[in-house]
């Protein structure tokens, strides 16, 4: 058995957070509760070498325990390419790759994910990508191809994977940033800034897809929500989000950084 403990969206410059200060609490945490594998879904902070750095810091940390992440759209708003990203820039970063759990059948699979406005398929006529470019803290991501097109891609990139997964005869907890289903979406019923940001969610192509291979964990963030863990079909969806807190918005339900990331962080045992 190996215990795998998840966490997305810890957002440490948005939060305010010495990353100094808090990685070595969190790695005597990890430590205490026997963590083998750690996994972060993405938006650590807004820079991808800080975002990095904290990964490569704490893998020190903890080894021989397993650190792995992938990039959220907030770790992709600096200093990274669109190539880049879709390399294998570390070995913490797990894009485009997998991890195999020694002495199980799991295989942890990860991948960034994308978007292709189909949540916000409720809204007819929009331009969601001048609406994007406008409005939306994306806007300062440079790609060279369509969101669209980044979504395909990563569908045919994932499926690749599960297929391999499969052949290998691999259970699978596959990571990934944007939403792939549209039950964690909300929607109101009029036409509020919420209802356009649906567009940048994610897709509910990916959650179709991870069904149709009957993946068994699903690890996501990008949404500030506290959902309780549901399973769809054979599937356990997770999202343990940990959000902002300043000056203007509270998500939190505990009172400081290290109170709250205890409490989300989930940790499942794989045998």
């Amino acid at each position: 058995m190996v215990r795998v403990a998840i966490i997305s969206d810890l957002h440490f410059d948005v939060n305010k957070q010495s990353v100094a200060d808090i990685l070595s609490q969190q790695a005597t945490y990890l430590r205490q509760q026997r963590v083998g594998v750690y996994l972060i879904a993405g938006d650590i902070t807004n820079h991808f070498d800080q975002s990095l750095a904290y990964a490569t810091a704490i893998q020190r940390e903890l080894a021989p325990a397993k650190v792995r992440f992938i990039a959220g759209n907030h770790d992709m708003l600096h200093d990274v390419t669109y190539a880049a990203l879709e390399s294998p820039l570390a070995p913490t970063y797990l894009h485009a790759g997998y991890l195999d759990i020694a002495g199980t059948d799991w295989r942890i699979i990860g991948n960034n994910g994308w978007y292709d406005y189909q949540f916000a398929d409720n809204l007819q006529g929009r331009n969601f990508l001048a609406w994007k470019r406008a409005f939306w803290i994306d806007s300062t991501i440079i790609q060279p191809i369509s969101d669209s097109e980044r979504m395909d891609h990563v569908l045919t990139v994932v499926e690749e994977q599960l297929q391999a997964a499969h052949i290998a005869k691999k259970h699978v907890l596959f990571m990934t940033h944007f939403v792939p289903r549209r039950d964690y979406i909300r929607y109101t019923d009029d036409d509020r800034f919420w209802n356009m940001a649906n567009a940048m969610m994610g897709s509910p192509r990916l959650g179709e897809l991870l069904a149709r291979y009957q993946v068994e964990i699903v690890q996501f963030g990008h949404v500030h929500r506290h959902f309780a863990p549901q399973q769809f079909g054979v599937t356990w969806y997770y999202n343990q989000t940990l959000g902002y807190h300043n000056r203007r918005i509270n998500e939190w339900q505990g009172t400081n950084f290290m109170t709250e990331w205890q409490q989300r962080l989930r940790i499942i045992d794989l045998k």
